[in-house]
C-alpha cells in the first residue's frame, strides 16, 4: 500500500545523512564530534535540543499541526559505532560502496550500519515536514558498543516519552521483543617482565589473520574461529614441546566483537626446536581448515623470523595467563530452554594485549537470566583471581523481555503488515540493547526494537541490504503516523 506522505526524498535523505556519518570517526569513548554534528543539525533545524555529560543528545521535534495531544514517541539509536579494519579509528573514514547484489558494504573496514543507519533515519525524519507525526524526541546515546555508560548515566528527565521506536535491531524481518543482559569485564594478570634469555635462540612473529569476526552476541553460535583460541592452542602446542617464551601479544579488534586477528612475537632455543616452530605453520593452517573452513575459509597462520626482545613475560606469569585463557569458557554455555533456537548464556574473549605492565583480557558475558549471567562472570573473575589477578567490570545491562502482545507492540506489526504484506516475527534475541537500563529507568515505557538487514555487524564483512533500508523507513514514517491518531496506547 502506497502513503502519500512516503517519498523518495526520504530515503535519499537517509542515505545523505548516513555518508555525512561515515566522514566522522565515531568509535566508543569518542562521540564527541559525531555528538557535534547532531547538534549543529538540530539547530539548522530551529530544534530544540539537550546534550548531557556523556554526549548523548535528544532533538525535540513538535507534532504536526491538530496533532500535539498524541501520544509522545521517542526514537532511540546509539551514535557510536564498532571500528573494525581502521588503521586510525579516531581520523579514519568509512567508504561505503553498494554492490550489484544491492548489498551496501564499506572498503576492508566496518561499515557502521550498527547503528549509524537507524540514527541517519530519524534525523531524516525530523528534517522532512511531509510526515504527519506526534511530539517526537529523537535520542542518540553513546558508548553502545563498549559499555553502555551513555545509556546508563541519562538523567530520569532527559526524555519525556514512555513509547520507544528502538532502530537498532538487525533482524529486518522481526520485532525485537527482548535482549539478553550483558556483563563486560577486563581482567588484568602482572606481565613481570624479565630479561629475554641470551645464547642461541631464534625469534619468530606469529601473526593469525583473515577471521570472521563478528558480533559477540549475534554470530555467538555460529561456530567461527575466534583468534583468541588459535592463538592460545598454538602457543600451547609449541609451549609442550619446547623452551617458549613470549615478548608480546596482541589479540582481537574490540570488546563486543569475536577476535579475528593476533600477533604475538616468541622466543625459542635454536637447532630442533626452532625448526619445530617452522613445521607448526604448515601443520597448522592445515588444523585450521579443517576445524574452521566452512565458517573461516580466510583464516590463516604465519610464522616469520623477527628481530629480538629485550624483555619477554615471565614463565610463571605466562603459565598463569595459559590456564586463564584455557579455563575460562569462550562461546556457547547454555541454549536456552524456552526460546527457541536461542543462545541464552555465552562469553566471548574479546580482546588480549598488554598494558600498563599488565596482561589484560576483555571478556564479554551474556544472559537472558540476569543471575546466571552474573555468576558466570563471578567464576571467570574467580579464575583471574586465582592466578593472582584482578577484574574490573566496566558495564552490567540487564536483560529486557517486552510483552509482545501489548498495543503497542500489536500496532507496529500491523503497520509491517500494511505497508510490507507480511507480519514480522517478535522475538528475542542475543544481542544487547539499552533498552534493560530504560525500562528500569524511565517508568512504564514500551519498546518496539526494528531494523533493515545487517549481516556480519562488528566486522569488516558488515553489510547492509539496501532494499530493507528502504522498507523499514516506510514502516517507520507510517509508525509514526498511525501513533500520531492516538493519545494513548
Amino acid at each position: 500500500m502506497e502513503h502519500p506522505h512516503i517519498s523518495q526524498q526520504g530515503i535519499d535523505k537517509v542515505l545523505g545523512i548516513f555518508s555525512q556519518l561515515n566522514q566522522i570517526p565515531r568509535p566508543s569513548h569518542h562521540e564527541e564530534r559525531v555528538a557535534d554534528f547532531l547538534c549543529d543539525y538540530a539547530r539548522q533545524l530551529g530544534l530544540s535540543y539537550d546534550r548531557d555529560a556523556q554526549n548523548c543528545v535528544v532533538i525535540r521535534k513538535p507534532a504536526t499541526p491538530g496533532y500535539e495531544n498524541a501520544v509522545p514517541v521517542v526514537v532511540l539509536n546509539h551514535m557510536d559505532m564498532v571500528c573494525v579494519g581502521m588503521a586510525n579509528p579516531l581520523e579514519d573514514a568509512v567508504k561505503p560502496h553498494v554492490g550489484d547484489d544491492g548489498w551496501m558494504r564499506a572498503e576492508g573496514t566496518s561499515l557502521g550500519a550498527d547503528n549509524g543507519i537507524g540514527l541517519s533515519m530519524a534525523l531524516a525524519m525530523l528534517a522532512d515536514e511531509s510526515i504527519v507525526h506526534g511530539p517526537v524526541e529523537v535520542i542518540a546515546t553513546t558508548n553502545e558498543e563498549d559499555g553502555m555508560t551513555g545509556a546508563a548515566a541519562l538523567s530520569p528527565d532527559f526524555i519525556k516519552g514512555r513509547r520507544v521506536i528502538n532502530l537498532d535491531s538487525e533482524d529486518y524481518d522481526t520485532i525485537t521483543t527482548g535482549a539478553a543482559g550483558a556483563l563486560i569485564q577486563v581482567h588484568r594478570l602482572p606481565a613481570n617482565r624479565v630479561p629475554a634469555t641470551g645464547g642461541k635462540r631464534r625469534w619468530f612473529r606469529i601473526t593469525i589473520e583473515g577471521g570472521k569476526g563478528g558480533h559477540s552476541g549475534v554470530d555467538i553460535a555460529k561456530g567461527r574461529a575466534s583468534a583468541v583460541v588459535l592463538a592460545w592452542a598454538l602457543l600451547a602446542a609449541i609451549y609442550n614441546d619446547v623452551d617458549l617464551e613470549l615478548a608480546s601479544i596482541r589479540v582481537g579488534e574490540a570488546n563486543a566483537s569475536i577476535a579475528s586477528s593476533a600477533e604475538m612475537v616468541i622466543s625459542v632455543p635454536s637447532g630442533d626446536p626452532a625448526e619445530f616452530v617452522k613445521e607448526q605453520e604448515a601443520s597448522f593452517n592445515e588444523w585450521i581448515q579443517a576445524e574452521y573452513g566452512e565458517t573461516d575459509p580466510g583464516v590463516r597462520c604465519r610464522i616469520e623470523k623477527t628481530t629480538p626482545a629485550e624483555t619477554v613475560i615471565g614463565e610463571e606469569t605466562f603459565n598463569q595467563f595459559m590456564t586463564c585463557l584455557e579455563q575460562i569458557p569462550q562461546g556457547v554455555i547454555a541454549m536456552s530452554e524456552t526460546i527457541a533456537d536461542t543462545v541464552e548464556t555465552s562469553n566471548n574473549v574479546g580482546r588480549v594485549f598488554e598494558e600498563d605492565g599488565c596482561l589484560v583480557v576483555s571478556t564479554h558475558t551474556r544472559s537472558f537470566i540476569d543471575d546466571d549471567m552474573r555468576k558466570q562472570a563471578a567464576d571467570i573473575a574467580d579464575v583471574f583471581a586465582k592466578a593472582g589477578g584482578s577484574s574490573e567490570t566496566l558495564m552490567e545491562a540487564p536483560a529486557w523481555q517486552e510483552n509482545p502482545d501489548s498495543p503497542f507492540l500489536r500496532l507496529t506489526s500491523d503497520v509491517f503488515d500494511e505497508v510490507l504484506g507480511w507480519r514480522p516475527r517478535k522475538v528475542a534475541m542475543h544481542f544487547v540493547l539499552e533498552a534493560g537500563y530504560f525500562v528500569s529507568k524511565y517508568p512504564g515505557i514500551q519498546m518496539a526494537s526494528i531494523g533493515p538487514r545487517i549481516v556480519e555487524p562488528h566486522s569488516t564483512s558488515e553489510r547492509v541490504l539496501m532494499s530493507t533500508v528502504d522498507d523499514i523507513w516506510r514502516v517507520f514514517i507510517v509508525l509514526l503516523n498511525k501513533l500520531a491518531e492516538k493519545e494513548d496506547i
